[in-house]
């Protein structure tokens, strides 16, 4: 699965719009980067900019970035209300799809050693890239801010992570960048039926981490308890990882609770939703619905339909397009204005208006496999039949998570249907992974081959190609074959009147494991690395008879089923 990344560089100027555009065109100038938004603020005199892709892409851009920044902003004349120490103030990058926080943290290393030695900018690591306790806060790196930064880089203590530690004429224009990792930042409301800010408030002070100032007394009038130090002694709210106010939007005429969740995985936005929905109610007051502000990750959406499900007792094993609509309708996000998956969700935003052949029609996809053009191909329709075949298993799970009589099953029915979901969709992945192979075959050999560097090098795409051409539809063989335990675990104990399209999934199961082996045997001949061409072979030979002899062993209990109804 594609790893993905977002960017949130924060430069120093709000106001020329030219200057934005230079830095912005530098980020759209890279491949496989998407620049989601930017948003310039006069009176602090600072944009900020969010771009998304895969890593090596993102630090690609992000670093092309600062280097425009660099050029076109000089620290000297800067004056704004935001705390800033340089021409990009800050750089944060954050883990958003198949990528963990530690390896976000090396690519946040990474760009942060390259803006320093190639750019020559003093250069801090903050939060979770920082190297020592002190510089994980971003305010104790930029104390001082820019005015204080030629004394402070000087000094052992606040020595920069990497770049100069002298306040040369460069520094002085540029300033120093702070580079992070940090967890994904969500901003949502809670819509509550009232237009009161005082009790909204309240409600903020139930939930966010900070909580509120403790008092003798009465708990809102008494007297402020204070500690040792004289700072007020607070109670801790219910929710970890939360910010979050109360107030009133004129726009819509209701009360809002404004929370920024600052690690989604600590408290996501289904329970902090939930948790609202307790403090509002023990206060006499009704959440209406929620306002999502900004983007979010799919899987946070995910976890949120299953989450309403589980509650519900229903399986969880439904297609992401259904996860996301319980979701959207259990916090009421298209309370206030609809909700738009593909304007709102991260990675749907990337794929934009991509041509996908599991997007097409049954009868489009039929017909485009009959023309003329040699793609998509067995490989595909392989993946396809087994797609399908794993869709029947995941059937026969959910049905007998919702048979009468079974209510007490239905969490184990879930968690097959779950699993029939993931080979599902890993097989129709692999429907379009197969022609995209096929095509990049097709590229290599299109290569020029006029001088002998020219030819060494075709010759090595057209290697790699072939390759990748045969480990796709090897993905297909294991994926299909591993998929067969949902419709033997259905077959064996799912609802028997639908033992039959367990039998059916079984089949097409085989189908796609054996003809995804002829694609893997077929691509083979024109690979020179034949250590790994025998590999695979056999790897697929092995799997083959694997997946015959579970077929049977399916097949032979959907008949003694089938005899006993």
């Amino acid at each position: 699965m594609r790893q993905l990344i977002e960017c949130v560089p924060n430069f120093s100027e709000g106001r020329d719009m030219n200057v934005i555009k230079q830095i912005t065109g530098e980020i759209e100038k890279i491949e496989g980067v998407k620049l989601l938004d930017v948003d310039p603020g006069a009176a602090t005199n600072r944009t900020v900019v969010t771009l998304v892709g895969t890593p090596e892409e993102v630090i690609e851009a992000a670093f092309q970035a600062v280097k425009k920044a660099a050029e076109v902003i000089d620290m000297r004349h800067h004056k704004g209300e935001h705390p800033r120490f340089g021409a990009t103030d800050v750089c944060p990058l954050v883990p958003v799809a198949n990528i963990t926080m530690e390896e976000t943290v090396e690519y946040a290393r990474k760009l942060a050693k390259r803006i320093g030695e190639e750019l020559e900018i003093p250069v801090f690591c903050y939060e979770n890239a920082a190297f020592t306790e002190v510089r994980k806060n971003l305010a104790n790196c930029r104390s001082g801010e820019y005015e204080a930064l030629a004394e402070r880089i000087t000094t052992e203590e606040w020595k920069p992570d990497f770049g100069p530690d002298e306040f040369n004429d460069h520094v002085a224009g540029t300033g120093a960048t702070a580079v992070g990792a940090r967890d994904f930042l969500v901003a949502f409301n809670v819509n509550l039926n009232t237009t009161s800010t005082r009790r909204a408030n309240a409600i903020a002070f139930d939930v966010r981490e900070r909580g509120r100032t403790k008092r003798e007394g009465n708990p809102v009038t008494g007297k402020i308890v204070k500690d040792e130090n004289g700072k007020p002694v607070m109670i801790p709210g219910s929710l970890r990882a939360v910010k979050a106010i109360g107030w009133f939007i004129e726009e819509y005429g209701v009360a809002q609770i404004s929370m920024n969740l600052t690690n989604i995985s600590i408290t996501p936005v289904h329970i902090a939703f939930d948790e609202v929905c307790k403090k509002a109610d023990a206060r006499g007051i009704r959440v209406t619905g929620s306002e999502l502000v900004g983007l979010i990750p799919l899987e946070a959406m995910l976890e949120a339909g299953r989450y309403f499900l589980r509650k519900q007792k229903r399986s969880v094993g439904v297609d992401n397009d259904e996860l996301i609509k319980i979701a959207i309708k259990s916090m009421g996000l298209d309370d206030l204005k609809p909700f738009n998956p593909k304007e709102k969700i991260i990675e749907y935003i990337l794929e934009g208006d991509e041509k996908k052949l599991v997007d097409m029609t049954l009868t489009g996809f039929a017909n485009e496999t009959a023309s003329e053009s040699p793609a998509p191909g067995g490989g595909s329709i392989a993946a396809t039949v087994g797609a399908l075949g794993a869709s029947l298993g995941t059937m026969v799970a959910n049905l007998s998570a919702h048979k009468r009589g079974w209510d007490d099953r239905w969490e184990e029915f879930s968690e097959w249907a779950e699993k029939g979901q993931h080979f599902k969709d890993e097989l129709l992945r692999l429907v379009d992974e197969d022609t995209k192979a096929f095509n990049k075959i097709m590229d290599a050999f299109g290569l020029p081959k006029k001088t002998e560097e020219e030819k060494a090098a075709r010759k090595q795409t057209i290697e790699e190609a072939s390759k990748y051409a045969m480990e796709i539809p090897f993905k297909v063989m294991d994926t299909a074959y591993r998929s067969i335990e949902i419709m033997r675990a259905m077959a064996e104990n799912g609802n028997p009147n639908s033992v039959s399209d367990a039998g059916v999934g079984a089949l097409c199961a085989l189908t796609a494991v054996e003809g995804a082996f002829l694609n893997v045997k077929i691509n083979a001949a024109g690979i020179a690395d034949k250590a790994f061409t025998n590999d695979l072979i056999n790897r697929g030979e092995e799997i083959a008879q694997k997946a015959k002899t579970c077929r049977d062993a399916v097949l032979e209990t959907v008949e003694q089923k089938i005899n006993e109804l």
